[in-house]
């Protein structure tokens, strides 16, 4: 247990710093004014720089969380500048009663942290008492004031700790879940499917749809559907007009010149021996057929993927090269010395030579160029398309006005053809309401596209004479579903009677001691649940996409507390469960600080610091 403390009490002085590290990387530029102080925690002054720093830090965080800029407005609105605000004063009181407590570190420590900063270090990387005042000064801060705020974190730290190192393991809680999650079920399952039962539906009555549709509305709601309307280019669409220079496809063709030019080759396995003699030994036993070069690549511990050596060249087998390309496939050759030593080989099957013309490449090179070109032309016409879009433009005059080409779509979240097999349009599909500015975005292929969402439809429920067939159909499944669970059931009676899978007309499987965690191919997702509800003997029939499983429970198997696999998981459980018991009393017991801390706020000053980001 205390050694479980100390490593939690350890972090928590790591983490502590590199939150400070980081916050002071960020820097302060932009806070301007005269304004220290934003009010007071107790006795301890809540710092204007720290809280402009944590408002900055969490609107950075905010933008890089959505990819994009976050103007001040919007993150008011989010609530950051309030979190950053509960932020700091949750420190400050907590620096309030440390101080009040008699908490603190000594200057050594402080000297410590300081020393080790990299921030600070010069050139030759030891401390620059001239670059720590240049850092300090770009970040807003006095020497004073950072070496203070070092004792307040260090001190915080120490209530931190204080708390975290007092909570003890639950090891009954993590040794009880540790043996819920091994326990083990044996049972034995048969599937029960439309081809394992004879079926002979009636034509359903009207009166038999009408209440299948009435039951089954979730079956035929319609998607949302958006009707979108857009502009689009690809690099396909003109990298036909786009022109290539047959210089340049010459000087394409020389730089992948191995690409079109590959000698023979072969695919070829090695295996090392210590020495020719054994190597030699091993060849005999081969030629005799009293083993395979696989088995003894196995009695290696061995497996093929690791003496692969891939497809190799003549030249690049040295002395092994000509015996290799006279081989026939799956002949083993050699010993032959390497750098390991000396080595039987394997060939395992013949690559032909390459030996592609520039003229047979040009139609690849031409389209490989101009596919390229087509991509620098469709990202020079991103600013041009931004300006008219910005201009008020329609997307109908961004097409008339540019090479972009005009569609519409009715897009649902099942459609993926066309523009909508791009993932980009999707995500922009589905975040875009109808009034939104059309914005210019990027395909993954490097073409660009903007859309407008003309109007959303709503999902809902066709009338049943337009969804005739499909209600039919879903009638018909419903109807097929139940007679295969009602055979289900039957054969369930006869197990239950004493009678074996194979008499019941059941072609059984049995599963050994599976834990709840198992999933068994061909099996509903909630299988092992269900079977982890069964008792011993129980018989059950549970529904399987459309058709049926029967199970009987066997055997339950108590999880092993002797095995290790059983020991690292209750260990695991037991510290993670301690880290969350004690993060929950340390946030209880920070609240509680606050709460009875008088706290004083000057909100002019807050405002001030607001306008910086304004």
């Amino acid at each position: 247990m205390a050694k479980a403390g100390k490593t939690r009490n350890f972090f928590v002085w790591i983490i502590m710093g590199l939150l400070f590290i980081g916050l002071m990387g960020f820097g302060a530029t932009g806070l301007t004014g005269t304004v220290r102080s934003i009010g007071s925690a107790g006795e301890k002054p809540i710092s204007a720089q720290n809280y402009y720093l944590e408002v900055q830090n969490r609107i950075r965080s905010a933008a890089a969380q959505q990819g994009r800029a976050i103007s001040f407005p919007e993150a008011e609105a989010d609530g950051i500048p309030a979190l950053a605000l509960q932020a700091v004063v949750g420190r400050r009181a907590l620096d309030n009663e440390a101080a009040t407590l008699g908490l603190s570190v000594g200057d050594e420590v402080i000297s410590e942290q300081v020393l080790a900063t990299p921030s600070f270090r010069g050139i030759d990387g030891s401390f620059d008492r001239t670059q720590y005042r240049e850092a300090l000064a770009q970040s807003g801060l006095s020497v004073r004031e950072y070496e203070d705020s070092l004792r307040d974190q260090a001190s915080r730290a120490l209530i931190q700790g204080a708390v975290f190192t007092g909570i003890p393991d639950p090891q009954v809680y993590a040794d009880t879940l540790a043996q819920f999650s091994r326990e083990g079920r044996t049972f034995t399952w048969a599937s029960l499917t439309e081809a394992d039962v004879e079926i002979v539906l009636p034509e359903p009555s009207e009166d038999d749809l009408q209440a299948h549709y009435d039951a089954n509305p979730d079956l035929y709601r319609t998607l949302e559907t958006r009707e979108i309307r857009y502009v689009w280019l690809t690099p396909d669409m003109i990298q036909d007009e786009t022109p290539v220079d047959e210089d340049e496809l010459r000087a394409e063709y020389d730089a992948r010149l191995e690409e079109f030019q590959q000698p023979e080759r072969r695919l070829v396995e090695q295996l090392v021996f210590s020495d020719a003699e054994a190597a030699e030994a091993a060849l005999a036993q081969i030629e005799a057929e009293e083993t395979t070069f696989p088995d003894l690549v196995a009695a290696r511990g061995l497996t093929l993927n690791d003496v692969d050596i891939g497809d190799v060249t003549e030249a690049q087998m040295d002395e092994a090269g000509p015996a290799i390309f006279a081989a026939q496939t799956g002949d083993t050759v050699g010993p032959f010395p390497t750098d390991l030593g000396p080595a039987l080989f394997r060939m395992n099957a013949i690559l032909a030579a390459r030996n592609t013309t520039f003229e047979q490449a040009l139609p690849d090179l031409r389209e490989d160029q101009a596919a390229a070109r087509a991509r620098r032309m469709i990202e020079d016409q991103i600013d041009p398309i931004t300006n008219l879009l910005a201009g008020g433009a329609l997307l109908a005059d961004v097409a008339d006005q540019t090479e972009m080409e005009l569609g519409t779509i009715d897009w649902t979240t099942d459609v993926t053809d066309g523009i909508a097999a791009y993932a980009a349009f999707r995500d922009v599909a589905a975040s875009t309401d109808v009034g939104d500015f059309a914005e210019v975005e990027e395909l993954d292929d490097g073409g660009l596209f903007a859309l407008e969402v003309v109007s959303i439809r709503a999902p809902e429920v066709p009338a049943l004479d337009d969804i005739r067939a499909d209600v039919i159909a879903g009638w018909e499944a419903e109807a097929t579903a139940e007679a295969i669970a009602e055979e289900a059931e039957a054969r369930a009676a006869r197990l239950r009677e004493g009678v074996e899978f194979s008499a019941a007309d059941l072609d059984s499987i049995q599963e050994t001691n599976l834990t709840r965690r198992a999933f068994v191919n061909g099996t509903p997702p909630t299988f092992m649940t269900d079977v982890f509800d069964m008792a011993v003997g129980d018989i059950r029939v549970l529904p399987n996409d459309g058709g049926a499983i029967v199970v009987r429970l066997d055997a339950i198997t108590a999880a092993d507390e002797t095995d290790a696999a059983f020991a690292a998981e209750a260990t695991a459980l037991s510290e993670s469960a301690a880290q969350g018991i004690a993060q929950d009393i340390y946030e209880l017991y920070t609240r509680n600080i606050q709460v009875n801390t008088d706290v004083q706020l000057n909100q002019a000053a807050i405002n001030a610091i607001h306008s910086n980001f304004r």
